[in-house]
């Protein structure tokens, strides 16, 4: 054979090396050959780091902490989705989001096993939501690919030189629109459905110095600005690589520039963290959290309902001294109609000392058969009541019930049916304080928590991670509401059945918190506080309409930069 690509006429057996790739036969292969063993080794590759940085993500959130490996993470994610087929970056999203849920959220399974649902089926329902949610980050990847292809020149002959794909987004793109893109879509989800905003980056940064934004814009500014931060590292990785064009000092120079940034971004957070955007009012009061601990086996069990309520009154004796007594979420084992009597004695017992109670309790309505998630305020004025407004879909109500019920009902799955309480409720007056009340998943959203805000000058959150065991589940709910308390400027109170009761500032820190699993009365001393954060008077607004337009501009860069100076084959891309 003559004129081969090598310019040789010999058949002999010949080795060719590229990049890590070994190819050996009897022939030279032809260019096509050889770009398809490329283009194989380079899909299996990228989809590999898809999966471990999936993995990655969830060891950045409670109860791990280590908040770093999530901008590690999106560095790994960001660089695979580009200069692929959308349908190969819908697989690398997809799977990334398998690994990051599958090994984040797993813990929802526990909840099943307390419905009287077969491991089995608790397990296929658990991978059901997780493999819909690991839509969401394919998605994101379908729009990188589809921003990345628009940045390029094609050309369609092969060429000898096979450029990495990562590097075929301008900065623009990576700085820009991908981490815009990942908040929207992170943003997305957690409103969608009812929204599940678990997992969301910007709380792995409750103890970074990027927290320092979150009374700005919000648990999104924060993550955002960890996502931004991710695309530099990247785009400090590309400046360091040798390719030909640049000198050393032109690398060296480019690095550094774009570490400086990194470390303006976490230092002007750090900063904003020692900006008082609100105040104290009035005086201190005495606080205690009832953590009754009693098992989510037992706690509807008729027989076990005098125990139940005898535990929760002795650990409230030994804590009477209080202003404030916090009872959690369904703490009374039945409807509120039921407990009038056992409602009444408490108020009398504890008039006295000057005690105020709140506790949770379900609240049937009798004319119209509808029940609530509720919470019953209890004070020398009376009674006042909160009903739950954002339920758990799947748990306490059933989207699409026309369509799910009969699913469910074949499957012998169990579904509460609890009603949504009135959108606009006013805080609860108690204790001298105006008391903004939360149930549960509501702490997992700022727009819930702002609701009463900046009337409320104390937060309180009541739940039952009892659902959950002994899982990360607690941990992660636990870190949410620290955010809650960041983005709004208040002390929290978390008063939980089984754990993690917990005292939380203002800042987010937790002043003093009840071991799990424990009967335990949680005591300390608050101040209400006054005034509003930015994120209290604007919400997501700011943040979703400033990545809105950066997502446009990084877009708009891309494409005009990209049109003029990439040139790829994309020969290799092909799924």
């Amino acid at each position: 054979m003559k004129g081969g690509w090598l310019g040789s006429s010999t058949a002999s057996p010949q080795m060719f090396f590229h990049g890590n790739l070994f190819i050996s036969g009897g022939n030279k292969p032809d260019m096509i050959t050889l770009e398809k063993r490329i283009g194989q080794h380079r899909r299996v590759t990228g989809d590999i780091v898809a999966l471990m940085a999936g993995l990655l993500m969830p060891f950045g959130f409670a109860p791990f902490g280590w908040y770093a490996l999530t901008v590690v993470a999106l560095a790994f994610l960001f660089p695979v989705l580009i200069s692929v087929s959308p349908a190969r970056a819908f697989w690398r999203g997809w799977i990334f989001g398998l690994a990051m849920f599958g090994l984040g959220v797993f813990w929802i399974h526990e909840s099943f096993g307390f419905a009287a649902v077969a491991l089995p089926l608790a397990i296929l329902s658990t991978g059901a939501l997780i493999a819909f949610l690991a839509i969401y980050p394919a998605l994101f990847g379908v729009f990188v690919a589809a921003l990345s292809r628009k940045s390029m020149v094609r050309r369609s002959s092969p060429s000898p030189t096979i450029s990495p794909s990562w590097k075929s987004l301008p900065a623009g793109g990576l700085l820009l629109a991908l981490p815009a893109g990942w908040i929207l879509q992170e943003w997305v989800r957690g409103w969608f459905l009812g929204g599940f905003p678990w997992l969301e980056i910007g709380y792995a940064h409750m103890d970074s110095p990027l927290v320092g934004l979150a009374p700005l814009l919000g648990v999104y500014g924060v993550g955002w600005a960890a996502a931004v931060s991710a695309g530099i590292v990247l785009l400090a990785f590309r400046a360091g690589m040798r390719d030909g064009k640049s000198t050393v000092t032109t690398r060296v120079a480019g690095v550094s520039v774009l570490l400086v940034l990194v470390g303006g971004i976490w230092g002007g957070s750090a900063w904003l963290d020692g900006i008082t955007w609100v105040k104290p009012i009035g005086a201190p009061i005495r606080v205690a959290l009832i953590q009754g601990n009693v098992p989510q086996e037992e706690k509807w069990l008729p027989s076990r309902r005098g125990s139940t309520l005898y535990r929760y009154l002795s650990l409230t004796r030994q804590a009477k001294q209080n202003d404030l007594v916090i009872w959690p979420e369904t703490a009374l084992p039945g409807y509120y109609h039921e407990f009038r009597g056992f409602i009444a004695g408490l108020r009398q017992e504890f008039h006295a000392h000057g005690m105020n109670i709140l506790l949770g309790v379900p609240v049937l309505d009798k004319e119209s058969q509808r029940y609530f998630n509720s919470v019953v305020a209890i004070t020398d004025a009376g009674e006042a009541f909160y009903h739950k407004r954002h339920l758990v879909p799947f748990g306490e109500y059933l989207p699409m019930a026309g369509v799910l019920r009969g699913i469910l009902d074949f499957l012998m799955i169990p579904m509460s049916d609890f009603s949504t309480g009135p959108l606009l409720q006013a805080p609860l007056d108690m204790a001298g304080q105006t008391i903004g009340v939360s149930v549960c998943y509501e702490a997992s959203f700022g727009r819930d928590i702002i609701a009463s805000l900046p009337q409320a000058t104390l937060l309180i959150n009541v739940s039952n991670d009892a659902w959950f065991g002994d899982s990360s589940g607690p941990h992660q709910n636990l870190q949410m509401a620290r955010m809650r308390a960041r983005e709004s400027g208040r002390y929290l109170l978390r008063g939980t059945n089984t754990g993690i009761s917990a005292i939380i500032d203002p800042r987010g820190r937790i002043m003093s918190r009840a071991p799990q699993f424990r009967e335990f009365a949680l005591t300390g001393a608050v101040i209400g506080m006054s005034g509003a954060t930015p994120y209290v008077r604007y919400g997501n607004r700011i943040v979703v309409s400033a990545t809105l337009i950066v997502l446009v501009i990084g877009m708009l860069i891309s494409r005009v930069v990209g049109n003029r100076v990439q040139v790829v084959y994309e020969g290799n891309d092909r799924v």
